[in-house]
């Protein structure tokens, strides 16, 4: 029985205002009968069939937890086999070994069927199951790591492939020799492969040495020779919360998702109140860290790492003056915490350096984004109202209020305190006033000073002084 917890409603919250939250529709409830209820029928408990669990295109972190699912429910249903058709060129190693551990610890026969191609990590996940069948015309093999730019990986990575495809190999007891020719072009295989020429098979080789049980044509053929001919069959497609989680952790659009998350916390932190930036903001990082989470990337560890930096950095910009220590932390935090939310447990430089390529990427748009945003919506038509173009000033005719000299010289009364500034009723109008010396109470007779722009200067009434005389204005 699989013990791996799968998707469960617990880690949806994670997911937040990111839209992934409603992930929880999908119904994932780990190998319990009551969880399998979806697009396709139910298999019958009383007719046990076979599932059937298409691998087709690049393997992402997102087809792990699909493969894991689809083996709880055919357990569950307690399924006579699982057939994985494979389709793919190959893809993630940390994916790969995933599926893998699932596949040793399945309870139900899980037969591999090539169907036109299972290269690099789609070979290893063959060697993975209890049979390999291969459609005519297909190929299997060129399993050798390389790094995102296409050049051959470390000897270190290219060791322990070397290792986990002779170990799949002897669990099937075939010769392990023919596996590792498959990663590293330098082991010879006499009669099979040569040194310097990395190893890819055709169906009729792999049949001829026994790497693969047997030639077949299509499903049905195939489910003749392991002796289920009549056995119904359950397709097992990937549904649309896991589509949205491959979709989330796609290496395109990891970056973007970090961008708007910046993006839209540096502009809620210039703007006076939280507003539409914040929430697409938050909503992008959630999404990002919510499906890195989903897929065993970003743990609560790198999620506290990262808002740690968000805290230091509001202390920043709102409380500590200046660009200093705190700032520097929290940049630095953030980085971080994006970083390790992209690579798995054990990570290879390879991928702490793409993951670090892919967060600089982040900060390079949201660099770009906010000059561009700075520099031209000012000259935008549409939002030309947003901003102020044109400068104003008193040399030109223009002021910030119209003058009240008429005032000068008339007596009102206060109707609030002034300290220093109030409000009083002078020729039956109510005017903004500011005293000249002590505070003057509410209901007080005042008399009006001086007007200078919008400041109107008073004092109690029946008070003279000697700068009264002047009338300056």
């Amino acid at each position: 029985m699989l013990q791996r917890r799968l998707m469960s409603g617990r880690e949806f919250p994670v997911l937040g205002l990111a839209g992934v939250a409603f992930l929880a529709a999908a119904g994932f409830s780990g190998p319990s009968p009551e969880g399998l209820e979806g697009a396709a029928p139910r298999i019958a408990q009383s007719a046990p069939g076979v599932v059937r669990v298409p691998i087709t295109g690049v393997i992402e972190l997102g087809v792990a937890p699909f493969v894991a699912r689809a083996l709880s429910e055919a357990t569950a249903a307690g399924a006579s086999a699982v057939i994985l058709e494979l389709d793919t060129p190959g893809g993630r190693v940390d994916a790969a070994w995933k599926i893998i551990d699932d596949l040793r610890d399945a309870e139900v026969p899980v037969y591999a069927y090539v169907n036109r191609r299972a290269l690099s990590a789609g070979a290893m996940i063959a060697l993975a199951a209890d049979r390999i069948y291969m459609r005519p015309g297909s190929t299997i093999g060129a399993a050798t790591p390389v790094t995102g730019d296409g050049e051959k990986a470390s000897e270190k990575m290219v060791s322990a492939m070397r290792s986990e495809f002779r170990a799949l190999a002897q669990e099937r007891g075939l010769d392990p020799r023919i596996a590792e020719a498959m990663v590293d072009e330098s082991v010879e295989v006499p009669g099979v492969s040569e040194a310097g020429k990395l190893l890819t098979l055709t169906t009729e080789e792999a049949t001829a040495i026994e790497l693969a049980d047997g030639e077949v044509r299509d499903l049905l053929e195939l489910l003749e020779v392991v002796g289920l001919p009549a056995a119904p069959v359950r397709d097992i497609e990937p549904n649309w919360a896991e589509a949205i989680v491959r979709f989330l952790t796609n290496p395109a659009v990891a970056p973007l998702l970090l961008s708007l998350g910046f993006l839209g916390l540096l502009v809620e932190i210039r703007t006076p109140s939280f507003g539409i930036a914040g929430a697409i903001g938050l909503s992008a990082l959630a999404a990002f860290f919510g499906a890195h989470h989903l897929v065993h990337l970003a743990g609560l560890e790198e999620i506290m790492l990262f808002g740690a930096g968000v805290v230091l950095i509001a202390l920043e910009v709102f409380v500590i003056p200046g660009f200093g220590i705190a700032g520097v932390l929290g940049t630095g935090a953030m980085a971080a915490g994006a970083v390790l939310g992209m690579v798995g447990q054990v990570p290879t430089f390879d991928q702490v350096f793409n993951a670090a390529g892919l967060v600089a990427l982040s900060i390079i748009l949201v660099g770009v984004t906010a000059w561009a945003l700075l520099r031209h919506l000012p000259r935008s038509r549409r939002l030309a109202g947003l901003f102020l173009r044109d400068s104003t000033s008193s040399e030109t005719g223009y002021l910030s209020a119209a003058p009240r000299e008429d005032l000068v010289g008339k007596v009102g009364v206060t109707t609030t305190d002034l300290r220093p500034t109030g409000v009083a009723i002078v020729n039956d109008e109510r005017i903004h006033v500011v005293t000249e010396g002590p505070w003057i109470e509410a209901r007080t007779p005042i008399r009006v000073l001086e007007v200078t722009s919008s400041r109107i200067l008073v004092r109690r009434a029946g008070e003279t002084t000697v700068s009264e005389t002047r009338n300056e204005v």
